[in-house]
């Protein structure tokens, strides 16, 4: 639990004379404040916490154990919204993130959740944007400079590439990736690969599923089912009852049928012909 600010705490060297900490800030015993930061009276910062230096924590904002703040980045500034009216929104990252040089996180709004959410472990690479409302679950690593527009929301595990655009109001599916510079104006799949402006399907993420331990005939099933259900013949209701019936006992399947089911403000991301070229798995066991 962080505690307010002694003065003993700013004498240990752990906050830099340079450093501006606001009354009212709480902050563990611990956390290293380094040269020229700037840490407004409503910040919280968990055990653990280092920002580098020439780092600005404004507003309601938290950071839970273990997070490191690189130079210049900015978190909890006002939301880019033109109904903002200064109400106080919220930032909230989760453990042992870490935010690189330059990258903007910002609260949420009252238009939206009121919150923005970045949870444990993940990564927000040099220059990377999380806009107002966003929600962000574990281990999500955004590279340099990805855009996320506002109330954007990413499941666990993923890895968008460096130069993406994510339109507001998207959501991506867990463990799927998006390739770098890809234009996303609509939702991705769970265990989904996408690429392109305007971004297509192009197939699975096979290496993350590899990486995760994925035997090589569930992975083969699950190719099947997805040519089913994008490529397969009649509507789209269709092809889900059927791809269901087909494999009934895939549980990556049931994630991806939940995920299509779930309201969504954006649609689907539909899928290109590349996702038509069988993968290689020549050499596996």
């Amino acid at each position: 639990m962080a505690t307010s600010i002694l003065p003993a705490a700013a004498k240990s060297g752990l906050i830099h004379p340079t450093a501006i900490v606001a009354s009212g800030a709480r902050i563990a015993p611990d956390c290293r404040i380094g040269p020229y930061c700037i840490v407004g009276p409503d910040a919280v910062l968990g055990a653990g916490v280092e920002l580098i230096s020439h780092v600005v924590i404004e507003g309601h904002a938290t950071l839970a154990e273990g997070v490191r703040v690189h130079p210049f980045a900015t978190i909890g500034q006002a939301p880019q919204d033109l109904k903002y009216k200064g109400e106080p929104t919220r930032v909230e990252i989760g453990a042992r993130t870490m935010v690189r040089e330059h990258a903007t996180i910002h609260r949420g709004s009252v238009s939206g959740h009121g919150v923005t959410t970045v949870g444990a472990d993940c990564m927000i690479m040099v220059g990377a944007h999380v806009a107002h409302d966003c929600i962000l679950a574990d281990r999500v690593l955004l590279a340099n400079n990805v855009l996320l527009g506002g109330h954007v929301e990413i499941e666990d595990t993923v890895f968008v590439g460096g130069g993406a655009a994510v339109h507001q109001f998207v959501r991506i599916g867990r463990q799927s990736v998006i390739g770098g510079l890809s234009g996303v104006e609509a939702d991705v799949i769970p265990y989904g690969a996408v690429l392109g402006n305007r971004a297509r399907v192009i197939g699975l993420n096979q290496i993350g599923l590899k990486r995760r331990g994925v035997a090589r005939l569930e992975r083969h099933a699950m190719r099947l089912a997805f040519r089913s259900l994008f490529f397969g013949p009649g509507s789209i209701d269709e092809r889900r009852a059927a791809a269901e019936a087909q494999w009934p006992d895939l549980p990556q399947l049931a994630e991806i049928l939940a995920f299509l089911r779930a309201p969504s403000k954006r649609g689907f991301c539909k899928a290109g012909r590349a996702a038509l070229v069988e993968d290689d798995d020549a050499g596996e066991a």
